[in-house]
């Protein structure tokens, strides 16, 4: 069976997307931002909480107090990058939940008015969505350096507060020369597919 999605857009999403480890100066705008951000809100998170925040990283002095929070490989990425996004996990979510989840707004309280619950659900909520976010960036024809090598807690004193968590920093734009490692093997359906 085939996919309904035409060819070239899955290789563009997916198949020959790659992380990408340089890129060329033509700058990321707002409004390519705001058309990533646009398309990928629309992913689905459990009581459509939405707790990833994103974070530009545009002016010269934050991306030199971000490369010095970066992995000694990553920061010369870092510092080259046209734009560069901290994505976190915003622990108090739950305010947003009665706008974003009108028909039980007591789901705030129902299930997270506690920290710890809240901040399991935003950690793997917000993975959900940083894993949409990269599909976005490579929809929208850039490529997406994505890292978790990074002081974690550096970041977040830096850049966020004690009710944000940082998950990765993810370099955008578009790739330039030999951007790409050599593809790794994956898994195959068998490997990976149980039926039971």
């Amino acid at each position: 069976m085939s996919l309904v999605l035409d060819p070239a857009a899955q290789d563009l999403l997916f198949r020959e997307a790659r992380t990408a480890n340089t890129f060329t100066d033509e700058p990321v705008t707002d409004e390519q931002m705001q058309a990533i951000y646009d398309l990928v809100k629309y992913g689905p998170t459990a009581f459509n909480q939405s707790p990833l925040r994103i974070t530009l990283v545009r002016s010269p002095d934050a991306r030199e107090r971000l490369v010095q929070h970066m992995a000694e490989g990553n920061r010369p990425k870092t510092a080259a990058a046209p734009l560069v996004a901290i994505l976190s996990a915003d622990n108090e979510f739950h305010d947003e939940l009665p706008q974003l989840f009108p028909h039980f707004p007591q789901a705030k309280d129902a299930f997270f008015s506690e920290r710890p619950a809240r901040e399991g659900a935003a950690l793997l909520n917000s993975a959900l969505q940083a894993a949409y976010f990269i599909v976005g960036v490579r929809a929208a024809g850039l490529a997406a350096g994505p890292m978790t090598g990074l002081d974690f807690e550096g970041v977040r004193k830096e850049f966020l507060d004690d009710d944000h968590t940082p998950l990765m920093v993810v370099n955008i734009g578009r790739p330039g020369p030999d951007a790409w490692f050599p593809r790794s093997p994956r898994l195959t359906y068998e490997q990976v597919v149980t039926t039971v």
